[in-house]
């Protein structure tokens, strides 16, 4: 049975951090797949028209585009080209509860996220997201220095 694993990536190094870190994983357990996770943070409470929920739909669907190109499709193609089984996916959300859902819908065996330093993403994933990972993922949480 393969062993899969739901990697957070954060678009710095810190991601990469993550990914190296589940790529050693992944070498040591030989059959696993690692789910290369992205989050746009999206809120879904706002009071627009229909016209703006149209526009605001077209938006996330560019964005997924645009970090599947630009964050996840690189991630994966550097992963495989190495032999390690790697599938890309983009949501819009709370990063803890997207990574948690995935961990869930997949039946990953764990969730690798790392700890950040360079911006933004910083608040989201060492925050309350990782607390929020640590404290109620139905799987074992590891946080990557």
């Amino acid at each position: 049975m393969t062993t899969k694993m739901v990697v957070g990536l954060d678009g710095h190094g810190s991601g990469e951090r993550a990914v190296a870190y589940a790529k050693n994983l992944a070498d040591l357990i030989g059959d696993c797949e690692l789910l290369i996770v992205y989050v746009v943070e999206w809120s879904p409470y706002s009071f627009q028209t229909a016209e703006e929920n149209a526009q605001r739909h077209k938006r996330r669907e560019e964005e997924i585009s645009t970090a599947m190109q630009r964050v996840v499709d690189p991630a994966v193609a550097k992963l495989t080209a190495a032999g390690i089984k790697a599938k890309g996916i983009v949501r819009h959300g709370d990063v803890a509860s997207i990574l948690m859902a995935v961990s869930e819908e997949e039946g990953a065996a764990q969730i690798i996220v790392s700890r950040s330093s360079e911006g933004g993403f910083t608040k989201r994933i060492f925050g309350s997201a990782t607390s929020n990972l640590v404290m109620h993922a139905s799987v074992p949480v590891t946080v990557v220095s």
